[in-house]
C-alpha cells in the first residue's frame, strides 16, 4: 500500500518512510501537515524551494472538522420519538481557510484536468445499508449539509457518518452518530382547535378559482339569453292599432294608383275624338 504522504511535491517513498518511521511520528498525511516545519521529518536532503514547496502543498491540503447534531423541526423538546422526521445536521469547517475565504481547485499536479475540493457525505447503518449519500461541493469555510429520514421503531441506534474526499487520500472521516426514539403513545393526543376546525369548511384556492370560471359562464349565458329576448322582442306581433294604420296606408296607396290610371284613360279618349 502506497503512502499517503507521497501526494506531497519531491516525496517518494524514501522520503515517506522516513518521516513515519519510529514511534510517535504522523503515521498519515493528515497528521503531518499539521505539524510545524521543524517537526517535519522526511525532507533532510530537501532545497530549500522543494521545503517550501511542502509547505505551500501542506497549506492547500484540506484540514477538516465535522459535527453532527440530530434533531426534528419545530419540536417542542430535544426527544425523538417513532416516525418523526429526524434531521442530521453534518457541520464540515475547513481551518486551513480564512474567515469568507474559500476554497480553490485541489494540489493534484498529476491530474489530466483541473478538479475542485469536494466531499461525499453519506449515513449508514452499521450493517452497511446506505440512508443517504450526497455531493457536498459548496467552496464556503463552513458548509452546513442536511439529511432527512424518519425516526425508526422504539430504541437505541448507532449509525455511521462518512466523509469522503473527492480528490485526496488520507483526509476521510467517519464518525458515529447515536439516535434514540422514544414510544409515541407516550406524546399527549393532539386536540384541533376550534378556528382550525372551522377552516375545513373553507373553499381551497382551487375551490375558488372553479366557482370564479362557472359565475363568468353563468355571466355570459345571462348575456346571450338577453341577446335573445331583444331579438324576439323585435319580431313582435302588431297591435291593433298599429295594424289598422297599416291597413290605412295600404288603401291610400291603392286609390292614388286607381287615380292615376283613370287620368290616363281620359286622355286617351279626348285624342280619339280629336281625330
Amino acid at each position: 500500500k502506497d503512502s499517503t504522504l507521497l501526494q506531497l511535491p519531491h516525496f517518494t517513498e524514501v522520503e515517506a518512510g522516513f518521516a513515519t518511521k519510529g514511534k510517535g511520528n504522523p503515521n498519515s498525511i493528515a497528521k503531518y501537515v499539521k505539524l510545524d516545519d521543524e517537526s517535519k521529518k522526511g525532507m533532510r536532503d530537501f532545497s530549500q524551494e522543494q521545503k517550501e514547496d511542502v509547505s505551500k502543498a501542506a497549506k492547500l491540503l484540506p484540514d477538516l472538522t465535522v459535527d453532527t447534531k440530530i434533531y426534528v423541526d419545530d419540536d417542542e423538546d430535544d426527544n425523538v420519538y417513532e416516525g418523526d422526521l429526524c434531521t442530521v445536521l453534518v457541520t464540515l469547517t475547513r481551518n486551513n481557510l480564512e474567515e469568507g475565504e474559500k476554497v480553490g481547485l485541489v494540489h493534484a499536479p498529476r491530474f489530466p484536468f483541473p478538479r475542485r475540493e469536494a466531499w461525499w457525505v453519506a449515513l449508514s447503518t452499521k450493517e452497511g445499508k446506505i440512508i443517504s449519500i450526497d455531493k457536498v461541493t459548496s467552496p464556503d469555510r463552513v458548509v452546513e449539509h442536511k439529511i432527512k429520514f424518519l425516526a425508526p421503531r422504539k430504541g437505541q441506534y448507532n449509525f455511521d457518518l462518512h466523509v469522503l474526499s473527492n480528490a485526496y487520500v488520507g483526509f476521510d472521516h467517519t464518525d458515529s452518530v447515536e439516535l434514540t426514539t422514544l414510544d409515541a403513545s407516550v406524546l399527549p393526543e393532539y386536540k384541533v382547535h376550534p378556528d382550525d376546525e372551522e377552516l375545513d369548511d373553507e373553499p381551497t384556492l382551487f375551490e375558488e378559482m372553479m366557482n370564479a370560471n362557472i359565475e363568468d359562464d353563468s355571466d355570459s349565458d345571462e348575456d346571450d339569453d338577453s341577446d335573445d329576448e331583444s331579438e324576439e322582442e323585435g319580431i313582435r306581433e302588431l297591435s291593433a292599432a298599429e295594424r289598422k294604420k297599416q291597413e290605412l296606408q295600404r288603401a291610400r296607396k291603392k286609390a292614388a294608383s286607381a287615380a292615376g290610371d283613370d287620368s290616363d284613360s281620359d286622355s286617351d279618349v279626348e285624342e280619339v275624338h280629336a281625330d
